[in-house]
């Protein structure tokens, strides 16, 4: 594994928080990024910046219990959150959270993105479920989304935002910016008459290509529902035959009355 320095990896979380600022994911003090540098060290994001113009001092060392070792400033009160994904996934060593405005907003609609539609996400997410609503800085945010962390890499949290998961910040950061792409595609497909989903069949196909990537394969996929399968055609046949027969029956009354 390639080592990386504190200071490197500060630069990274500073750069991250200036990209999620660009794209307009965070407004005001919105989002907190965090990086597993060690078994038991964190660095995270301190609470009231603007992740858009982070400096070092704003980026302090904590414990998985969440105690301060280095840094004078307060962490994000966000925090919990992130320190119970790590402790859930011992494989992520990157937590992002941001409120990017397609995906905030299926969130805030109470709508999950779990269809089977893009290929991109189901190849590399499965599906973004989304968690219940809990009250940001307490004790609800992490319990709401606990049931999720141990199988998806993303999850829309009701109300409230987006959070995604990683083996390194840039993943989790990517992770990020394919799932608010997806949103903004599948809203955009809305508007103009419907979202078209994969077939089953399809979806199958994917999973192979999905375990040439390793992906375990208790990741959840898509949801697949009558939408996604294909009409049995023998069986539509055979129903279009009956009510044609049908009509032909009542046809035939009709002129004998």
């Amino acid at each position: 594994m390639e080592f990386r320095s504190e200071y490197e990896i500060k630069k990274e979380i500073i750069e991250i928080g200036r990209r999620c600022w660009v794209k307009g994911w965070v407004a005001a003090n919105d989002g907190n990024i965090s990086v597993k540098i060690s078994p038991n060290e964190i660095l995270t994001t301190v609470t009231g910046v603007s992740k858009g113009f982070l400096n070092m001092d704003m980026i302090v060392k904590v414990d998985l219990d969440g105690n301060l070792i280095e840094g004078t400033k307060k962490p994000s009160s966000e925090l919990p959150m992130h320190l119970m994904v790590y402790k859930v996934r011992q494989d992520v060593n990157a937590v992002l959270h941001t409120h990017p405005p397609y995906a905030t907003g299926f969130a805030v609609s109470g709508i999950s993105m779990e269809e089977c539609v893009l290929p991109e996400i189901i190849l590399t997410m499965g599906s973004i479920p989304l968690s219940p609503y809990g009250t940001p800085s307490t004790d609800e945010v992490p319990d709401a989304i606990k049931p999720y962390i141990e199988k998806y890499e993303g999850v829309l949290m009701k109300n409230h935002g987006a959070l995604t998961l990683g083996k390194d910040l840039q993943e989790a950061y990517y992770r990020m910016e394919s799932l608010e792409h997806a949103a903004k595609i599948i809203f955009i497909s809305k508007q103009l008459g419907g979202v078209s989903l994969l077939k089953e069949e399809d979806v199958k196909k994917l999973e192979v290509v999905r375990k040439k990537y390793n992906i375990p394969e208790d990741k959840p996929l898509c949801k697949i529902n009558s939408s996604n399968k294909n009409i049995d055609r023998d069986l539509l046949d055979e129903v279009v035959k009956r009510v044609k027969e049908k009509l032909s029956t009542l046809k035939e009354g009709s002129k004998n009355e």
